[in-house]
């Protein structure tokens, strides 16, 4: 938007207008900061789960995800332990907080004993609520 102001004070003749190209250089800047980064932000352990038809977790504050890879190791939010060390974190965890969410996130291909003596685990560590991970159905059927 250029404003002419023909009024000649001096000799001089004013055009205001604004100059976006800096604000689309920075738009254009973070846009490719954020394309890089999106894909390393989105790290974990790789679980195939199994399907289910259930509603979505509401987020309340930083989660304890228990995960069971498909060759049975298992993952405290992306760090990996035995089942007794397991149990002493979440020992530790439920002496601060009686109330505190385990979710489980099982692949689908785990032998059923493993994710029982991990559900066991957790019980014995003194958590009450414990939630199962599921992705849903796929539309194919």
């Amino acid at each position: 938007m250029a404003v002419d102001t023909s009024s000649q004070q001096n000799g001089t003749t004013t055009i205001s207008q604004i100059n976006v190209t800096p604000l689309v250089d920075v738009m254009l800047v973070l846009l490719v900061i954020f394309m890089v980064t999106a894909p390393i932000i989105q790290q974990g352990v790789q679980v195939n789960l199994p399907q289910a038809k259930a509603g979505a977790i509401p987020g309340k504050e930083e989660q304890l995800v228990v995960a069971i890879a498909r060759n049975g190791r298992i993952y405290l939010n992306d760090n990996p332990m035995t089942l007794p060390e397991l149990g002493q974190k979440l020992r530790a965890i439920s002496k601060i907080r009686r109330d505190k969410e385990v979710y489980l996130r099982a692949d689908q291909d785990v032998r059923y004993g493993i994710v029982m003596r991990t559900i066991a685990e957790i019980k014995q560590a003194g958590i009450e609520k414990l939630g199962m991970v599921t992705r849903p159905p796929s539309q194919e059927g």
